[in-house]
């Protein structure tokens, strides 16, 4: 069966936002502050990376965590089912919101998961010159052939949330002759399909709380990565910053080679890059993201590549999309995207029926 037909056999369900929680920024909120998370028992795994430095690597199995093979690799895995990798979003780790809940749905499938924590998240600097940004694929490239490497002969997907979605997209547009065999399908979650809208909005809503909120913890680093390097960044202004465009300029342009944050945003957008996937990939957005503007939703790709497809709602914020009662709430776009995978693999295995 070819990748596009085993594509069409998916169709997203409609998302409807509760009653009780319609405003996009409660929706947004309400994951990071109020959902009841599933506690999972992870193994770090530190894994050097080609350029002398590391990437924080969480593996989730199923069965019995002492079943061990001697001398195996530590990525490797101990059965034949599939495995999701999950890219976090901005500032977030192995313990955001999104990324529990996703390794849920796939924990309830069987499945393992592998969770990469993006270069300075998760409480340890990294030692490169270099932090992490929305357009830096280099990562989710080297950790998929690892994994395709380490785990022969089993499918791979790939999960990716707002920035996390990002990188996924843009690789998979801008490198799909670099996409290993083992990467059978992907979904990204509210990713900023064009960055040069995104940026403003967020530095916009909610009186700029949110970009505040972030700021808090992008700042120090970008400090601390100039006392490792000295000069990389100017200091004096990336502490004064007090927007994105600010450090995206001052920060993460200067850092990795950009000319200034519209320069950066323009050439790392993942909306450019959709119509050269060539993997089955499922794009999860809300109409109402006060993070990303609903002008930017890809509509005209979705409609010019047949193995994407869109599962655009009108409601539910940015990475929110609340389903259930307050007491047992999942999100609609998490769920979703573990049925698309569930789908690719099932079609996959199907027996072709025999004729009468």
């Amino acid at each position: 069966m070819s990748q596009s037909a085993e594509h069409a056999l998916f169709e997203p369900i409609p998302y409807v936002a509760p009653r009780w929680l319609r405003s996009p920024h409660l929706q947004t909120i309400w994951g990071p502050f109020f959902r009841r998370l599933p506690k999972l028992d992870f193994e770090l795994i530190r894994v050097p990376t080609p350029d002398d430095d590391f990437l924080r690597i969480h593996v989730l199995e199923p069965g019995d965590p002492q079943a061990e093979a001697p001398n195996r690799d530590p990525l490797g895995s101990r059965g034949d089912q599939p495995t999701v990798l999950i890219l976090h979003g901005l500032e977030g780790c192995v313990r955001s919101h999104n990324v529990l809940g996703m390794a849920g749905e796939i924990a309830r499938l069987g499945w393992s998961v592998v969770v990469m924590e993006h270069r300075s998240c998760g409480g340890e600097l990294n030692r490169a010159r270099r932090l992490y940004h929305s357009g830096e694929t280099s990562d989710v490239e080297f950790m998929a052939n690892r994994l395709a490497e380490a785990r022969p002969d089993r499918e791979l997907y790939l999960f990716g949330i707002s920035l996390g979605g990002n990188v996924l997209a843009k690789w998979l547009g801008e490198s799909p002759q670099c996409v290993p065999a083992a990467v059978k399908g992907a979904a990204v979650l509210c990713p900023p399909f064009d960055l040069t809208r995104s940026g403003p909005a967020i530095d916009s809503a909610l009186g700029g709380l949110y970009v505040k909120r972030f700021l808090r913890t992008l700042i120090p680093k970008a400090i601390e990565k100039e006392k490792q390097y000295p000069g990389c960044v100017d200091v004096d202004k990336v502490r004064a910053s007090t927007t994105f465009e600010e450090f995206d300029t001052y920060g993460t342009a200067a850092l990795h080679g950009f000319r200034d944050a519209q320069d950066y945003w323009e050439q790392v957008s993942c909306g450019q890059f959709l119509e050269a996937i060539r993997v089955p990939t499922l794009l999860l957005a809300a109409a109402d993201d006060p993070f990303n503007p609903g002008t930017t939703l890809p509509h005209s790709q979705v409609a010019s590549n047949p193995i994407i497809a869109g599962g655009f709602s009108l409601t539910g914020g940015h990475t929110g999309m609340v389903s259930g009662p307050p007491w047992r709430t999942h999100c609609w776009g998490e769920r979703q995207a573990a049925e698309f995978f569930a789908t690719l693999h099932q079609s996959r295995h199907a027996r072709p029926s025999s004729g009468g």
